[in-house]
């Protein structure tokens, strides 16, 4: 049996006194770490490698790795609800393929509904509508995940974190019941949808999952939530940001650690360099991650696209040379915007990107320096169609002055010029 079942005591209910070690995340997508010493040059390999699940199996756990999440030492007053397999089955209407909302590496995530008071299932359209989360028995992501994901938002409630409602296991099957999220993920709005997402939707998005980090970071447990990208934030009706899938969070370092080592997981493109390279997880990490995403709620372009040419393949190696170039910066902003955007806001975001995209962990801002860096930008007015509209009526305005009737002859152009008046030496101040 295994030992380090983490909080798995706690959900022995239909589990015949064995813990499952299926395959997880931390142990088939781990990276060796053949090096830890981290440069320049071994950062450029990284950001060229291909947009893939960060994968190498049969790695050696670190001795010095925390196995799980932190145990549940307080109970919060609102208990999870454990469902029967059942009453999840008739909720989806047996899991029906037409109400799959999504797939990861978990499994597929179900549409369903359930009664308001309890667990019993609802008639679709009544009730409470939820997303329910089946475990693939084959799936990468395995029961280690699935606790930490019980374990982490069983403790953890705050408006940027996605609600976890119940779970079920019994026998073979685990399902986790989150609160439906009516518009998907930001994934689909910014790369899969027709209509570009306007600019006040990406900044209260971007300063949404920027708060559910800095919860995460700033707490007397902080917990690195190590898996940040795009197809992880999910949006309300009213586009509120909240983070999900807490499967490969880990508790921070405490006391005089300054990281805790791990096995290297995540996705290339939005895991920080340093991180791939030595193993060594900190809050800084997922800033990198949030840097990352900056840039493509600025871009519209994935962090990863080998459909583009050779230079623009990896989102930041391609662009963060241009973050600090005001004449060159705009022409990173997602021209499906067309102009509808604030210029002091594109500015800004650059620069929190820059920043958050450092090579230097130690020079990357905290979450709580990015929420005060994107608050104020929800309120900027200086769209720049606006200021193109007004430069293009001055421009009409100058072209039709030499038409009107105060348009100087020659002879009095060259009486001006000729003045006394004109003869003095100009002033150069």
């Amino acid at each position: 049996m295994e030992k380090n079942c983490g909080c798995w005591a706690a959900f022995k209910r239909g589990v015949k006194g064995v813990c499952k070690s299926s395959a997880s995340r931390d142990s088939a997508n781990a990276l060796p770490r053949t090096s830890l010493v981290y440069d320049a040059a071994t950062e450029t390999r990284y950001l060229n490698a291909s947009n893939r699940e960060l994968s190498v199996p049969h790695e050696v756990q670190l001795s010095s790795e925390n196995p799980g999440p932190p145990p549940s030492e307080k109970k919060d007053s609102r208990q999870l609800l454990q469902f029967t397999f059942q009453e999840l089955k008739a909720a989806t209407g047996n899991f029906r393929p037409d109400s799959i909302l999504g797939e990861g590496g978990f499994g597929y995530v179900f549409k369903g509904w359930i009664e308001e008071n309890g667990t019993a299932p609802a008639k679709p359209g009544s009730g409470i509508t939820v997303a329910v989360k089946s475990l693939k028995p084959d799936g990468l992501q395995g029961h280690r995940e699935w606790v930490a994901e019980v374990d982490f938002l069983g403790q953890l409630h705050h408006p940027n974190l996605v609600k976890l409602i119940g779970y079920c296991i019994e026998d073979d099957q685990r399902l986790l019941v989150y609160e439906f999220m009516t518009r998907g993920s930001l994934e689909n709005h910014l790369f899969r949808r027709t209509l570009p997402l306007p600019w006040s939707s990406r900044i209260k998005i971007a300063l949404g999952a920027a708060k559910g980090l800095a919860f995460l970071h700033g707490g007397p447990k902080p917990v690195i939530y190590r898996d940040f990208k795009t197809s992880n934030i999910l949006l309300d009706s009213e586009y509120n940001a909240k983070l999900s899938d807490f499967g490969l969070a880990k508790a921070g370092p405490q006391g005089d650690k300054t990281h805790v080592s791990t096995r290297v997981v995540g996705t290339y493109g939005y895991a920080a360099p340093e991180y791939v390279m030595t193993g060594h997880l900190t809050s800084k990490s997922d800033v990198y991650s949030f840097g990352v995403v900056l840039l493509e709620i600025l871009t519209g372009r994935r962090s990863m696209d080998k459909n583009r040419p050779s230079g623009e393949q990896n989102l930041v190696a391609w662009a963060r040379p241009h973050l600090a170039d005001k004449r060159k910066l705009y022409q990173l902003v997602d021209p499906r915007l067309e102009l509808n955007y604030s210029i002091k806001g594109v500015q800004k975001v650059a620069q929190l990107a820059y920043y958050c995209l450092s090579r230097d962990p130690k020079t990357r801002p905290s979450m709580d320096e990015v929420v005060k860096g994107l608050t104020p930008l929800q309120d900027l007015k200086d769209f720049a169609i606006l200021t193109y509209h007004s430069r293009s009526s001055q421009q009409a305005r100058r072209k039709k002055k030499p038409d009107g009737p105060r348009q100087l002859t020659y002879t009095q152009s060259r009486s001006i010029r000729d003045s006394p008046l004109n003869t003095a030496t100009p002033d150069c101040r």
